[in-house]
């Protein structure tokens, strides 16, 4: 069976406005299940590849800073 993460996830969000884009975020984030990992991954890595190099930066800083606070 070949399963297509990065596909089907773009697929099941690509139609969605901010608000649900948003609303599918933080409910993944709120139910803390490890099964959300790989689409929340999937969205990263298409904010990252769309992100010019000052962006990538600001992302990389946030990042940064919450990991030395957890």
């Amino acid at each position: 069976m070949d399963i297509n993460i990065r596909r089907a996830v773009i697929h099941n969000v690509s139609e969605n406005n901010q608000d649900q884009l948003r609303d599918t975020i933080v409910d993944a984030m709120q139910k803390g299940e490890e099964k959300y990992l790989p689409g929340l991954g999937v969205l990263f890595e298409v904010i990252w590849q769309n992100a010019d190099e000052q962006e990538k930066g600001m992302m990389l800083d946030t990042l940064e800073n919450g990991l030395k606070q957890t």
